[in-house]
Parts: C-alpha cells; sequence; structure tokens
C-alpha cells in the first residue's frame, strides 16, 4: 500500500532543530520510502490513501523502553509503599495466582492505552509471555518481549527453559515486530550461578538482555553486603555487559558505574515516575547522557506510575531534572522527545528499524491534533508537544504503516470487550 501523508509539522528526529513545517511522508509496504519538507513527495503521483492533515504534528511513535504491561491488572492494587515492601508484600504474593488469561488480558488492555497515547513499541519482561506475544501479534504493536526470570526461587531452572522456548518460538514473529531478549530479574534475585546459566543461553541463541540495575539504595546495600561491589560493578564483573544489555532504572550510580555503561554501550531505562512514586530516587540522566550513554524512556509498570503514558513520562523527565539540578537548561524539549523515541530505539538495539521518521524505516508514525486551546499559540511546536500535549491529542498512531488509531479511535481493538474481561480476570484474581 501507498501511504501519503502530508501538510503537517514534522519532527523526523533525525537534528536538533530539524522540523518540516509542511512536511511530506510516503510510506510504502509498511516503510518509509520517501519524507522531507513540502515538494519532496512527487504531486503527481497516485496513492492508495492519503492522509492531509493541516494543523496536525508528526512525530516517530514513543518507544517505552521498559514496562511490565499485565500490571495494569494491579493497577491502584497496591499504593504508596517502598518498592520492597510494595513486591514481598502486595505484588509477588498476587502475581503467584496470575493466569495467562489474566495476563492475556492485562495485556490487550496496556497495549490499548500505550496505543492512545502514541507508543508504538515497548520492551516487556513479564510471566506467560506467550499470551502478551499474541496480544502484540494480533494488535499490529512493536514489542521486546523478555520471560522475566528470578534465580534464586524453585522455579529459576525452568525459567531458563521456558525462556529458551519463547524465543525460540517468538523471535521475529509478527512481520518482524516481536524481538525477544532474555530478563534475568535483577542482580539481587539471579546470583552469579545463575547470571552465568543466562549469559550462556544469551550466547546460544543471539539475544540481549533485559534486567533491573541499581534501582533502590536497599539494592545497593545488599549487593556490597554480598560481593563488597555496585550492582554495575557486580554484573559487569560477572560479564554481563559482553551482551547488548538495557538496564532498567540505574537510579543509584557511582562515576565508574557510568563509565561501565559508557564503555560497554549499556542502554538505560530512565523510569522517572515510577522512580518517584516508590521514592527510589532520581536517576542521574544528565551525567549519562554527558558520557554518552544511550537512555530511553520507560514507564514500568501500571501499578508503580500507574499509566503507561509516555507523553506524561517525557514531560516528568524533563521537568525533574530541571529542579533536581536547579538548571531549566539541563535537559531540552528535544532531549526528552529524542529519548521517548530514538533513545529508547538506540538503548534497545532497534534503531535500525524505528526511532526517527527516515528512509529506510519502518513507518511507525504518529500524528497529534494541534488544533487544541492548550497546544495554542504554537510559538514553539516541540516544546508544546513536550510539556503542553496530552494522551487525548493523538489522533493517528501507525505502526509498520498501518493505521492502528484513527481519529483516536482504535481500528481493529474493541475497547469494550477488553474492559469487560479486564473486569473478570480481576475479580477472578482476588477471589
Amino acid at each position: 500500500m501507498r501511504l501519503l501523508i502530508k501538510n503537517c509539522t514534522v519532527i523526523p528526529i533525525t537534528g536538533k532543530g530539524v522540523i518540516w513545517e509542511k512536511g511530506e511522508i510516503l510510506v510504502e509496504g509498511g516503510i518509509i520510502s520517501a519524507c522531507g519538507p513540502e515538494g519532496t513527495v512527487a504531486a503527481t503521483a497516485t496513492y492508495d490513501k492519503v492522509l492531509d492533515k493541516p494543523g496536525f504534528v508528526a512525530t516517530p511513535g514513543f518507544i517505552n523502553t521498559h514496562t511490565h504491561s499485565a500490571m495494569t491488572l494491579l493497577r491502584s492494587y497496591a499504593d504508596d509503599l517502598p518498592l520492597m515492601q510494595w513486591l514481598s508484600e502486595k505484588i509477588w504474593p498476587l502475581e503467584e495466582k496470575l493466569t495467562g488469561d489474566a495476563v492475556y488480558w492485562g495485556s490487550m488492555l496496556s497495549i490499548l492505552e500505550m496505543l492512545k497515547s502514541g507508543t508504538t513499541t515497548f520492551a516487556d519482561m513479564y510471566f506467560y509471555m506467550d499470551e502478551v506475544a499474541k496480544a502484540v501479534e494480533e494488535t499490529g504493536m512493536r514489542a521486546v518481549l523478555s520471560r522475566g526470570m528470578i534465580g534464586v526461587g524453585p522455579n529459576g531452572p525452568f525459567a531458563l527453559e521456558d525462556s529458551e522456548r519463547f524465543i525460540s518460538q517468538w523471535q521475529g514473529q509478527g512481520n518482524g515486530r516481536i524481538t525477544t531478549m532474555l530478563g534475568p530479574h535483577a542482580p539481587y534475585t539471579c546470583p552469579p550461578d545463575y547470571l552465568q546459566k543466562v549469559m550462556q543461553l544469551a550466547q546460544k541463541l543471539q539475544v540481549g538482555i533485559h534486567i533491573h540495575l541499581a534501582e533502590t539504595k536497599d539494592e545497593i546495600n545488599q549487593i556490597n553486603e554480598l560481593y563488597q561491589k555496585t550492582p554495575i560493578q557486580h554484573v559487569a564483573d560477572e560479564g554481563l555487559f559482553s551482551f547488548p544489555t538495557i538496564a532498567a532504572h540505574c537510579v543509584h550510580l557511582t562515576e565508574g558505574d557510568i563509565n561501565l555503561l559508557a564503555s560497554n554501550k549499556v542502554g538505560v531505562a530512565h523510569n522517572p515516575e515510577s522512580n518517584m512514586k516508590l521514592a527510589s530516587g532520581i536517576a542521574p540522566i544528565p551525567e549519562l547522557l554527558k558520557a554518552g550513554v544511550n537512555v530511553g524512556l520507560g514507564t514500568d509498570g501500571a501499578a508503580s506510575n500507574n499509566n503507561l503514558d509516555m507523553l506524561e513520562e517525557m514531560r516528568t523527565a524533563a521537568l525533574l531534572h530541571k529542579v533536581n539540578s536547579q538548571d531549566p537548561t539541563i535537559l531540552s524539549s528535544y532531549e526528552a522527545l529524542y529519548m521517548a523515541t530514538m533513545g529508547g530505539a538506540k538503548a534497545l538495539g532497534i534503531n535500525n528499524k524505528v526511532g526517527s521518521i527516515e528512509v529506510g524505516k519502518r513507518a511507525d508514525i504518529v500524528l497529534f491534533d494541534f488544533e487544541k486551546p492548550h497546544l495554542y499559540p504554537k510559538h514553539q511546536v516541540l516544546a508544546n508537544l513536550v510539556y503542553a500535549a496530552q494522551a487525548g491529542d493523538v489522533d493517528t498512531v501507525l505502526v509498520d504503516g498501518n493505521i492502528i488509531i484513527q481519529d483516536s479511535k482504535p481500528v481493529n481493538l474493541n475497547e469494550k470487550e477488553i474492559m469487560v474481561n479486564i473486569a473478570r480476570v480481576t475479580d477472578e484474581l482476588l477471589k
């Protein structure tokens, strides 16, 4: 299919200050074949569909670099608690009762929420990952999926076997929209001997690793007591960073940790709202960026956020680091948008496919309706997007060139069916 998007402002994320006021994007077979300012695409050509969008703004789809999608089931279930108490007393006991059916519908709900707020790719770590993959395949979403693995419990060996089966079955499925990784939960739940088994499997399957690192002071103290190292130093010494790695959180870092992350090209998933809500701390993002670390944004699960809105996450990140540093220039609106798009793509190792609006990339594109009171006047479109736009401004979402959200409504997803089933499975879970 040949699809033309025209007459909208395009922020392609190909360089600071690059904005096409009357931009044009030609999509053929799910790939961007031409893009640029007015006149880039031949006016006399014929198209299967034309989206003529004056007053709209186009950006690459947002990339949520760290979440646990089915935790939408636990949204508002356990709030206002510190991380370890939240996990051990509330979240883990309820998660033991999860079923594949519950995870499927929890994932469908999260995908619906993410798509309607402009997210086209998410990196997920959870359980019953076949059900998550099915939801991704059915909805047309793009995802980087890993089965959560805890090495200290009785299911540690099974998690390794199940991860291998899952990766063998799902890598590259969904017309290439599904990428798989291994998901050891954290160094405090995956001791060295288990991490070594994870790495052996990563070598065998040629996949990357998604892990929580340096999230809380409790973790720092625990790892230091066990190994006399920081969590970053510990996993680096174990050899983890010899594999493509996305490290979630990275809140408590030393200068040496930052250098290790940079030199090993580790991607970092920054989750400001979850870290704020759980009082985990503030990650040193300006320092990481200065060191050349690829930083993306993530929402974490909806149980600790409590939404999956990347617009909110982007705005929070920008504001948080300004007030923390007392420097209003420390993180610009472009840098925040970059982290939500290309930064996330680089952190996940998929920037050859997505993250920007460029020829040859997959057509994962979001169109925002800027004809809204809170987006006038239009002094700076980019600043308005980062500091004022809302999820309700998302009008059209394309993934792989397919229109999945149109006029702010899902094209093929049944919202009512999803919410009815969410009510059913949560009722069963709580019983």
